[in-house]
């Protein structure tokens, strides 16, 4: 006979909450599994009525959604948690962000309302800024260009079952070069394919087709993630959220 764990089931999730935070500063070379981590004790200092998983080992019903690579900044990294009694979003946004260390920012909170689809299906593109020191404007102009005229690019890609050719070019949605105070500014909309072409591999694709090989570190951040829209960038996945006035709830729990 199949063993239950002793004592009654923990409490029903009554609310998800889907929050939007940065990685800034030193924390861009935080992992994903430290970041998370980072949140949960954030939650927990911030005794935000989590739910929890049945069985033996109940784990807190958190999703965290497209994380940026290690070594990136990011100005969008979303997750959604589960609470075990309602809880006004701002108060958990203002509670949560006091609990974290800088560089973590917890920008916005909103309620998941029913009906309006799942967040991830929201995450199918990324808008990165890469800002290349040293590197002349022209030159990556003309790098931008040549890739963009081209309908294959491939590039080696390491992955957890080591390098692996993959065609940078098919995830590029479009591309434009600026500079700032002497900078050169490369901002790039990617389709988020599997597996994920990533700011590092556009450098890669850009040394392929015009030897474009930056003398200092790129510096990358994520501007945006979202649904790609019909202009070609990437819309705000919290939007639907907003959008839809959800009916009178029962008195939120002070969080």
């Amino acid at each position: 006979m199949a063993r239950t764990p002793d004592g009654p089931p923990p409490p029903p999730t009554v609310q998800k909450l889907r929050l939007r935070y940065t990685k800034r500063g030193p924390l861009r070379f935080a992992s994903h599994r430290d970041l998370a981590r980072a949140l949960e004790r954030a939650l927990r200092r911030a005794q935000v009525p989590m739910a929890f998983s049945a069985g033996f080992s109940p784990h807190p019903k958190i999703s965290y959604m497209g994380a940026a690579p290690t070594g990136a900044a990011s100005e969008a990294e979303y997750f959604e948690i589960g609470l075990s009694a309602r809880c006004d979003p701002e108060q958990v946004r203002r509670a949560l962000d006091a609990s974290l260390p800088p560089g973590i920012d917890v920008l916005e909170c909103v309620e998941a309302v029913e009906g309006s689809g799942s967040l991830a299906d929201r995450l199918d593109a990324t808008r990165w800024r890469i800002d290349l020191p040293g590197v002349d404007t022209g030159d990556l102009d003309a790098a931008v260009q040549e890739l963009l005229s081209r309908d294959v690019v491939t590039v080696a890609k390491r992955t957890k079952n080591g390098l692996r050719d993959i065609d940078a070019r098919a995830a590029v949605v479009g591309a434009e070069v600026t500079e700032e105070a002497g900078c050169a500014i490369l901002t790039v909309v990617v389709r988020q394919l599997t597996p994920t072409v990533r700011p590092d591999d556009v450098m890669a694709a850009l040394a392929v087709v015009a030897d474009l090989r930056p003398p200092l570190p790129p510096r990358a951040v994520r501007e945006a993630q979202g649904r790609l829209d019909d202009s070609g960038d990437v819309a705000d996945p919290l939007g639907p959220d907003r959008a839809v006035r959800s009916s009178p709830q029962e008195e939120s729990t002070p969080v």
